[in-house]
């Protein structure tokens, strides 16, 4: 190869000097309140109380 980055492309991943690595879950929760279908989960259990009452009701 002769890339413009062949000379660091093997080096592993550098770790932080200054502070631990934040966990896997921590770094997903900043994502949490991100919610792209508003409303989604509402009509979820209004489907599923729906259909828990068709169930009941034979």
């Amino acid at each position: 190869m002769n890339g413009p980055y062949d000379d660091i492309i093997g080096l592993p991943h550098p770790d932080p000097q200054r502070r631990n690595r934040m966990p896997a879950a921590e770094r997903a929760a900043q994502f949490a309140p991100f919610a792209a279908l508003t409303g989604f989960e509402k009509e979820l259990e209004k489907v599923a109380r729906e259909h828990i009452q068709e169930q009941k009701n034979g």
